[in-house]
């Protein structure tokens, strides 16, 4: 006589093989922009992290898109599994270039961000529009292989930083990390391949990339878009958002996306 209690096991047992597994949850690899540093991420990591999500925010060189596109990649190559590649700025024209490149990119995500189409430049990009404060914010410094640009200090919570208190923006200005010239009018080599989904966070105080460039670009791409008041600096200013906007990317559809809107 077979006992009810191994008859019950069994039942529980068979059902259980009716069920999927849940799939494990993509790497998020977060590609910072000009002027700044992965930093800008950590309010960002540490929230995903806590939700389980494996997190890498490389130190993008800053050297021009060709060579930070070719530094990232062979960086990407390295990750196992589906990657959510998110960029904020210029990063938005870094994993353009990476998705092209990568079939196991699942997800893009676009932070106040470029994105590109090929045969596109920067400087066009972000002239298309009225509204940059780049030009009259920044200043050049020649360091013999190239040139590199800056922000000029106090220009810098004007341009980037308009939701951070005055100290806090002031520090980062301190520590920022230039980009080389050459980045702003190098010619783009690639679009995202249109089967990715992407998602695009419009800041609509922005002084360096404007948010009708933003929108823009965004609707060209087929992206997903939400708009939030913020200054350019979204990943540090507004953490919480973008991880909601990451996670909604994670799950590879517009139906974990609805509800959040504009902010």
């Amino acid at each position: 006589m077979i006992h009810w209690r191994s008859t019950l096991k069994l039942f529980e047992w068979l059902v259980g093989l009716g069920k999927k597994s849940p799939s494990p949850k993509p790497t998020v690899v977060l590609v910072h922009g000009a002027f700044e540093d992965a930093a800008a991420w950590n309010g960002v990591t540490v929230r995903l992290q806590r939700c389980g999500y494996r997190v890498l925010a490389p130190a993008v060189p800053l050297r021009g898109i060709r060579a930070d596109v070719t530094y990232l990649d062979r960086f990407i190559k390295n990750v196992d599994g589906p990657v959510v590649l998110v960029g904020h700025s210029y990063g938005g024209v870094l994993v353009t270039e990476l998705a092209a490149r990568n079939e196991h990119v699942s997800a893009l995500v676009y932070v106040a961000a470029f994105i590109s189409e090929a045969g596109e430049t920067i400087n066009a990009l972000n002239t298309q529009f009225p509204g940059t404060l780049l030009p009259e914010a920044t200043y050049t410094v020649d360091y013999g292989d190239g040139i590199d640009m800056y922000v000029k200090p106090e220009s810098y919570k004007r341009l980037l930083a308009g939701d951070r208190p005055s100290r806090a923006a002031a520090v980062t200005a301190a520590g920022q990390r230039p980009i080389d010239v050459s980045a702003l009018t190098e010619v783009t080599t690639a679009s995202a391949p249109g089967e990715i989904p992407k998602f695009a966070l419009v800041a609509t105080r922005d002084n360096a990339v404007p948010a009708q460039a933003q929108q823009y670009q965004a609707e060209r791409a087929r992206a997903t878009v939400y708009r939030l008041r913020s200054s350019h600096d979204v990943p540090t200013s507004h953490p919480k958002f973008v991880v909601r906007v990451i996670e909604a990317a994670s799950r590879r559809g517009e139906k974990g996306a609805r509800g959040l809107g504009d902010e």
